[in-house]
Order: structure tokens, then sequence, then C-alpha cells
């Protein structure tokens, strides 16, 4: 399984102009609260002689906002990185370590020695770096609200590959959320090999079909 899926740098990132100049990575996770699928992480290191604009929690975006935006980081980031950790990594480590797993994953795929690294929320994921955490840091600081675009983008688009894989339950619509639909098609067919097993309407559906909660 893929675990670091996007990454760039650019080459002019240690030619800066002045050594004072900091390198600051922003961090965000998307993908806590759905059954199935991965848990998807950004790390954006933005480029401040070419701003973006319109960077926000990406969940105040529309879907056309988020990927234009995304183009954007991609083209102007003097770096980034995308990490994730999949259903089993879930499973074993619990959401809230497998997500911590994934930022770390995303910022050791920008290849940055960062001066500091900002977090969304009020966990430290532990990067090789000096480390803030910021509650609200998605609609708060840019670096931040373009890692939390990187990444739900990024996974949504895994979703909709997951669909021609798993046609049955809808991913393209509800993304592994637990909609009516997807929890529908859940009872129905059980779960896919990307459904998080430890999930309790998982573990509950699994266990009315083979009587196991392991």
């Amino acid at each position: 399984m893929l675990r670091i899926v996007l990454r760039k740098l650019c080459s002019h990132l240690s030619n800066r102009v002045s050594s004072n100049i900091q390198v600051l990575v922003g961090i965000d996770e998307a993908g806590r609260g759905p059954l199935a699928g991965p848990v998807v992480a950004g790390a954006v290191a933005l480029n401040a002689r070419v701003p973006i604009e319109g960077l926000a929690d990406s969940k105040r975006l529309t879907f056309r906002k988020r990927d234009r935006l995304f183009d954007e980081i991609e083209r102007s980031a003097l770096a980034y990185g995308v990490g994730l950790a999949d259903a089993r990594e879930i499973d074993v480590h619990n959401i809230l370590q497998a997500s911590l797993l994934a930022m770390r994953r995303a910022y050791e795929a920008t290849a940055l020695n960062a001066d500091e690294v900002w977090v969304d929320g009020d966990k430290d994921p532990g990067v090789s770096a000096p480390t803030f955490t910021l509650v609200g840091g998605d609609a708060k600081m840019p670096a931040i609200s373009a890692a939390s675009i990187l990444a739900k983008v990024t996974r949504d688009r895994m979703m909709v590959e997951y669909d021609a894989t798993y046609p049955q339950y809808g991913f393209d619509r509800h993304k592994g959320y637990p909609t009516a639909l997807h929890l529908a098609r859940l009872r129905e067919h059980g779960p896919c090999p990307i459904h998080r097993l430890s999930f309790g309407p998982v573990r509950e559906v699994r266990y009315s079909l083979f009587g196991s909660m392991t």
C-alpha cells in the first residue's frame, strides 16, 4: 500500500535570498470521520513571493474552489507533501494515532527541514522540527488552510477511484462518510477491504454477518 502519495520540492528553496527567512510548514488532515478509506494529511510550505488568494478551511469551500486552489498550491507552493494511513492501520493504531502517522508521512514527503511546523488541532504529530498546534488553524493560518485543501482533495479523489473498484457502496457520492446511503449499502453488502473494521457501524454489520467482532 502506497504511504506517501504526493510530493513536491522546488529546487530554488535552498537558494533563499536571506538566511533569516523561515521555512514554515502547515499540516492538516482529512478523513477522520468516515467509515471507509484512508485518513490523509497534507503538509505545505507556502511561497511568500507567490501568494494564493482564497485559502480557507477546506470544509468551507465549494468543490470547484477546492479544486482550483489545489492546482494553485501545486504550482505555487515552495514544497508540499501528502501522507496517508490506510484502513488497516487505523484499525491497528486507532484513528488519532493513524492521523498523526499520516501527518508525519506528509511532512517527510516535503523533504524539508522546516524552521517551524504548525498543525491544526491540539495534537503534536512528532515531526523532526519545532512544532506548534493551533485549534481551528485551518481557518486561521494560510499554510494550514493549504494543507487542509491538499488533504481533502487528495482523499476525495482517492474515494472516487475506490468507487470504480467497489461501486456497490457509492463512495464517489459520500466519500466513505456514514450517510444514510452508505449505511444502507454497508448493511446490504457487508464491509469491503477499505472499510474500517474497528468503527462501530462497520463492526456491528460485520458481527451480524459473521458472528465475530474480531
